[in-house]
């Protein structure tokens, strides 16, 4: 973009043009002062926005799964799980890493709409906070039906808000210092797997908060983080540090996407085949191949482990680009779902366990008050349903969403009041 300079005129900088009688473009020719144009923030990146309406739309079949299935147990746990009900858990793993790696890149791409790095660090610490809040109130009521009691959830939200403030500290440091930071938190944080942080007696909330875990009894437990800083923090960081090739030429950044999402891939496959280094909890041969493949797959979340990351990550940036520069009406579909992620998340957890109840209560079922996960105790009699009523749910929640989040969508464009900004 031109500069404004002293003289009451400016000539942009381009090609030298023979002076042979031919008309300079355009782009070569004086401008008056008085037409200079104000700078162009740049436009959204719609890549971005189609991979989170995706994750959005396979998200709620996990949540789906949380309060319509009748299986009272980890669909990861080989001894109790069927193929289908695990695939329909894994499937949702690409959802949180998703999150958190194009949570750092918007953060990266504000700064190209015409925001300060003062604003948008401002924002960030400021939006993060709000999300933790929104964690133990708002998404307690929505999960549970309550608002008070322990433990204190470290959850989705808890984990996106804490790394969005950690980021709003990063944001000062140049790109290759935030890539740095980043790749150091997901590539060497297993490398703490054996250390509990027993030893540091009262201050072990700190490793907890750092790294994961609970404080207080597994029967009683008073603080469960399952994000935690590290490494959340760090794929927010990388994500961040993504955003000049995102923003850049289309072309070259399909081809990042596409080349960094293979070797993730292929990473992933050599790591976890080795069972050297990536995970705790090494797989083995099984009584079945489909077994064998699925204690292949099963990596753990809660903290996300380096292999976790790459099993997740690396599918993701291929499947960003294949999605950009997708058009038409299935795009125009997904964006719709995509421009609003925090309202869709918020009101998708809402709806599904209202669904539930209503539903249970219609049939003379147990009433699901709180999800699968939040469950203890010997197995429920009736209660909940198999897998066909939930994906069914599924896409039921999903269309009925639709003309919400339209509307929201419509009503951040038309509004300039701060706070949508924040949802």
């Amino acid at each position: 973009m031109a500069r404004m300079m002293d003289p009451q005129v400016e000539t942009r900088q381009g090609p030298p043009w023979p002076d042979q009688g031919e008309r300079a473009p355009a782009e070569a020719r004086p401008i008056a002062k008085a037409e200079a144009r104000p700078i162009a923030k740049a436009a959204r990146v719609d890549a971005v926005d189609l991979l989170r309406g995706v994750v959005m739309i396979v998200m709620a079949i996990d949540h789906s799964r949380d309060f319509f299935s009748g299986a009272m147990f980890d669909p990861t746990d080989l001894k109790k799980t069927t193929p289908a009900l695990f695939f329909t858990r894994i499937v949702t793993h690409i959802c949180a890493p998703t999150f958190m790696l194009l949570a750092g890149t918007g953060a990266y791409l504000s700064l190209s709409r015409g925001k300060s790095r003062a604003e948008v660090s401002r924002f960030l610490w400021t939006r993060g906070l709000a999300l933790v809040i929104a964690e133990e109130t708002i998404m307690r009521i929505a999960w549970r039906f309550k608002l008070y009691g322990l433990p204190i959830d470290g959850s989705t939200m808890w984990g996106l808000g804490w790394s969005m403030i950690a980021l709003s500290a990063l944001i000062h440091l140049p790109i290759r210092g935030m890539a740095v930071v980043g790749a150091a938190m997901v590539l060497f944080h297993n490398l703490l797997d054996s250390f509990t942080g027993e030893s540091w007696g009262p201050l072990r909330f700190i490793w907890v908060f750092l790294h994961g875990g609970f404080v207080g009894t597994p029967e009683r437990p008073i603080l469960w983080v399952g994000y935690s800083l590290i490494p959340w923090a760090g794929v927010m960081a990388l994500g961040y540090a993504m955003g000049p090739i995102v923003r850049g030429d289309p072309a070259r950044r399909r081809r990042f996407f596409f080349y960094t999402g293979l070797s993730l891939t292929f990473g992933f496959m050599v790591l976890r085949f080795t069972n050297v280094y990536g995970d705790r909890h090494p797989w083995s041969p099984q009584a079945s191949p489909i077994l064998t493949v699925m204690s292949f797959l099963t990596t753990e979340k809660y903290p996300p482990s380096l292999l976790f990351l790459t099993m997740t990550l690396g599918p993701m940036l291929l499947l960003l680009s294949a999605l950009d520069g997708l058009k038409g009406r299935v795009a125009n579909w997904l964006l719709i779902y995509g421009r609003v992620p925090l309202f869709y998340y918020l009101a998708h957890i809402f709806l599904l366990h209202i669904m539930a109840f209503v539903l249970a209560y219609a049939v003379d079922k147990p009433l699901p008050w709180t999800p699968a996960w939040a469950l203890s105790g010997p197995p429920i009699a009736n209660y909940g349903w198999d897998l066909p009523m939930v994906y069914l749910m599924w896409l039921a929640a999903v269309a009925a969403l639709y003309p919400a989040c339209k509307w929201y969508m419509g009503l951040k464009r038309r509004s300039s009041f701060w706070l949508l900004g924040y949802l």
